[in-house]
């Protein structure tokens, strides 16, 4: 008979503890054994959930305290030497240095995991690097499962993955050449699960789903005939794209078993069944790990059904890929739309999802009372939302029909559009500027947690933001600042709060992800076509230009944003559901700018993050995305000037795209890569201005003044003067004001500072 499994789970916990368990850790409220606890709890709870579902297999070593990639560096003894903390007696403060920064050192670099939302910590590779015996919390919390059944199945991130997903630092060559050593570290951990008495081992090897380099393709096979005779029997797991072209390589290897996505790309399923080996196992991930629709059954039996014909006992059903892009329990949404909530399933639901699944493979099951009435269930709620009224909206179908070539460009070139712009906000050289939001304080969640129970009236309410706002542009005119932001103190997020004021988006009240260390978002799940009812932001950016002779930005987030970091609809093209969001965003960029706000931030941080893994499908892809993002922001006057704000992805390969965005200024991550970006950017000859960030938010450490002129005349090295902007990395919610307040008079210091050495050379020249 079929087994069934899961590749991971959600690490957070149902409401969010392991967020707040750490957060406590490092603010020092409390110590390492009420952490150690939180971690343990969590870790049960899953175990139990994956038990009380009836999976044959309960997978651990999924629990991560920061990231997963972070965890596996620390496992084999390979976090960045600079740290210097001794991979053997590896403490979690060093562990969280690492991820954060410390006194000494700036954090890691971080990027997104491949095409989610998700963030992991880039590796460190260089000359110095050494690999060694590292952390024990694999293995004891393999032994934490171990005390309550034998079933345990440790998943473990592949030795090519974690060379592959790294960066070549200080002067290596290639880091290809540390393969060796990093492989007697897997023959030690693998070898250790063994004697732990561990059957399977998951191996994850994400990076087949990629365009693989031939070397990297080429080491598949002597990697794994390395490591299989130490081993547990090995599941190596691929997910997020279509791996068929590997099918012989894969069934070639000397591993128990291969896990593939049969959701991303379900024809797969198909190919592998008809060239698998008969003594290895296939798992096919059948159910979403990466949305919240429930499964449609039905079609997924009839998936699974010719292959457990073929592979017998050989067949695993599975989630697609690890259920932590998931929010974790549905049955805690007690106040979601009704109807809208019986097209969903969370993690929790989805463990359900995947042991019906199998169980529904055996016949005798299948025509049991318990599995008939789960599937009639099921076909029901997918015929109740195929026919639902609130999915289309005829007003929102015409606009779309109207669109024309026209609403995708500006009425003037950017040499043109320049001009007018610094006519009236006559800005010094270097203008100064964050990206954002401000410090999302106690007092802050606090009165919007009162007003969403109706615990505060509307009118405290707005009173309360507006002196948030106005303590926020007060800040900004001391610190000296140039363009200056309203602070965003009336949002809890950058994505669900227009989902919230958009028609065909749904917000859950407990729908946490984790997009990187603590920090969780809540995506809106996009149900039906999208409108705006009413402007979103004008009151509150309006207000702050009344408070200040300097410009104000509006800000916005752009709608391959909000497309990627929602939960979006499945029963329509994607950029059909890009554009329905950019022309609700056009009308608001028109209302902010007829209420006199005329700089207008839409960002797009996601934009590469949506970019398709295989080349093949990327040219597409870009198209619709800078469409959607000029229909949105093309409909401005030419002295409108309208920024973007890209952060933690790779663009190199974008910047064609960046470009035609047209963009007046766009603002970007730098300063943990230490403008490495840059370089990029002045090959391209990028050709619209520029702020790359001098501060990176994602620390607490409060960066001198000396250390960003240092950064600001890295940048000036490849950007002119006239075309550089000078702000953070991000925006500011997550830290708090002391940090802030720190930070920023630092970074208006150095910008003046340079600004100051610019203008007596200058004269010097003359």
């Amino acid at each position: 008979m079929a087994q069934a499994h899961v590749l991971g789970l959600p690490r957070i916990g149902a409401r969010c503890e392991l967020k707040f368990a750490v957060e406590a850790f490092w603010r020092g409220d409390t110590d390492l054994a009420t952490l150690q606890a939180a971690g343990r709890d969590i870790r049960a709870a899953n175990r139990r959930a994956q038990r009380e579902a009836g999976l044959d297999w309960i997978t651990v070593g999924d629990f991560h305290w920061y990231d997963q990639v972070l965890s596996t560096l620390a496992l084999v003894g390979a976090l960045p030497e600079r740290f210097g903390a001794a991979p053997a007696a590896l403490t979690l403060a060093d562990y969280f240095a690492a991820a954060r920064g410390d006194a000494r050192h700036g954090a890691m670099e971080m990027t997104k995991w491949f095409d989610t939302n998700y963030h992991y910590l880039v590796p460190e590779y260089s000359p110095r690097t050494r690999f060694g015996a590292g952390t024990q919390w694999l293995f004891e919390e393999v032994e934490e499962a171990l005390n309550e059944a034998r079933n345990v199945k440790p998943v473990l991130l592949g030795p090519l993955s974690l060379l592959f997903l790294g960066k070549e630092k200080g002067g290596l060559a290639d880091r290809f050449s540390l393969l060796p050593e990093l492989l007697a570290q897997y023959e030690r951990v693998l070898a250790r699960l063994k004697a732990q008495g561990v059957a399977w081992v998951q191996i994850d090897e994400p990076i087949l789903a990629l365009d693989l380099p031939a070397p990297w393709r080429d080491a598949f096979a002597p990697v794994y005939a390395r490591l299989a005779p130490v081993a547990p029997a090995l599941l190596l797991a691929t997910y997020f794209g279509d791996v068929s072209e590997h099918v012989a390589m894969l069934a070639a290897l000397p591993v128990a078993g291969v896990h593939v996505d049969g959701v991303r790309a379900p024809a797969q399923l198909e190919t592998f069944a008809a060239q698998w080996p008969h003594d290895k196992v296939l798992s096919a991930g059948v159910v979403d790990g990466r949305n919240v629709w429930r499964c449609d059954l039905a079609r997924a039996r009839a998936r699974l059904a010719p292959l457990a014909e073929t592979l017998g006992e050989r067949l695993w059903v599975a989630s697609s890929c690890s259920l932590m892009h998931c929010p974790v329990d549905l049955a805690n949404e007690v106040r979601l739309d009704r109807e809208v909530r019986t097209w969903l399933a969370f993690a929790r639901q989805k463990l359900d999802e995947v042991a019906l699944l199998r169980r529904s493979l055996d016949a005798a099951e299948f025509a049991g009372a318990e599995v008939c009435a789960a599937f009639a269930a099921d076909a029901a709620a997918q015929a109740a939302r195929r026919t639902s009224p609130r999915i289309h909206n005829e007003v929102v179908q015409k606009r779309l029909a109207a669109l024309t070539e026209a609403d995708t460009h500006r009425a003037s070139p950017y040499a043109v559009r320049a001009h007018a712009q610094r006519a009236w906000l006559k800005l010094p050289l270097l203008p100064t500027t964050t990206i954002g939001s401000f410090p999302q304080t106690p007092e802050i969640r606090a009165a919007r947690a009162e007003f969403k129970r109706c615990a505060m009236s509307h009118l405290d309410y707005l009173e309360t933001m507006r002196a948030q706002i106005r303590l926020a542009i007060e800040k900004q005119e001391a610190y000296g600042l140039d363009v200056l932001v309203h602070g965003e103190a009336e949002r809890n997020d950058m994505v669900e709060y227009f989902g919230d004021l958009l028609w065909g988006f749904a917000i859950t009240e407990h729908g946490w992800v984790q997009s990187y260390g603590s920090r969780c978002v809540k995506p809106p799940v996009i149900y039906g076509d999208v409108y705006l009812p009413e402007p979103m932001t004008v009151t509150w950016s309006a207000y702050a230009q009344q408070l200040t002779d300097k410009p104000v930005k509006g800000m916005l987030s752009g709608p391959v944003t909000m497309l990627q970091w929602s939960f979006v609809r499945d029963d329509q093209p994607r950029e059909l559901t890009a554009l329905q969001i950019a022309l609700a965003l056009r009308e608001e960029v028109a209302a902010l700018e007829a209420a006199g706000v005329r700089v207008i931030q839409i960002d797009e941080p996601a934009l590469r993050e949506g970019l398709p893994l295989r080349e093949c499908d990327r040219a597409a892809y870009l198209e619709w995305a800078v469409r959607a993002f000029r229909v949105c922001a093309s409909g401005v006057a030419d002295d409108t000037q309208i920024h973007t704000h890209m952060c933690y992805s790779e663009f190199h390969d974008i910047l064609p795209s960046i470009a035609a965005l047209d963009a007046d200024v766009i603002s970007i991550e730098t300063a943990r890569s230490d403008m490495e970006l840059l370089g990029a950017f002045e090959a391209f000859e990028y050709p619209n201005e520029i702020g790359p960030g001098v501060y990176d938010i994602h620390s607490p450490r409060v960066p001198t003044q000396a250390q960003m002129e240092q950064l600001i005349e890295a940048a000036l090295a490849r950007i002119p003067a006239q075309r550089l902007w000078i702000n953070p990395d991000c925006g500011l919610k997550t830290r708090d004001w002391a940090q802030v307040d720190g930070a920023l008079a630092n970074m208006v210091a150095a910008a003046r500072a340079v600004r100051s050495r610019l203008a007596a050379a200058q004269a010097r020249a003359a």
